[in-house]
């Protein structure tokens, strides 16, 4: 009988707590991700000559709806610009994300790139990395960069 009632209060202890994680695992939503961001991205962009050329940036931007716009400042081999970007955005109730940019300089698309995130920290922080790039006439770019950013509104 004790084990009996040990079980039953072990399962009134575990399985809510199961259920919760189970639930917790499909929150996510286009709507809980709305707002302004803050981001760093770095890595290298590869040539097709095996030069590795490191790039690394900071940025901001809001993201409503599936649509986003912001501005960032980016290094590529020591040079900056200040650039802006525009995008759309789809966001999983598992928490993984796509995006996908473009970024211009003074008004002029320079590249394009595709980025696979996952939102943690109550979907108020995301990692990623770009998937793919490209210049504006549509030359690829093999890149390894990784993304962290965090939701400041």
């Amino acid at each position: 009988m004790n084990s009996l009632r040990a079980t039953i209060a072990l399962l009134v202890v575990l399985v809510p707590g199961f259920a919760s994680s189970a639930h917790a695992e499909g929150r996510c939503s286009m709507a809980a991700t709305a707002g302004a961001w803050a981001f760093t991205y770095s890595g290298t962009i590869l040539l097709p000559n095996g030069a590795a050329i490191p790039v690394a940036s900071v940025g901001r931007f809001t993201q409503k709806g599936g649509s986003l716009s912001g501005a960032e400042t980016r290094s590529l081999a020591g040079q900056s610009a200040d650039e802006t970007l525009t995008g759309s955005y789809a966001v999983n109730a598992d928490c993984t994300a796509t995006y996908s940019f473009e970024i211009f300089e003074s008004g002029t698309l320079v590249r394009r790139s595709t980025v696979n995130v996952i939102y943690d920290d109550d979907q108020r922080s995301v990692r990623g990395i770009f998937t793919s790039a490209s210049l504006a006439d549509g030359s690829p770019l093999a890149t390894v960069i990784t993304v962290d950013g965090r939701k400041i509104f």
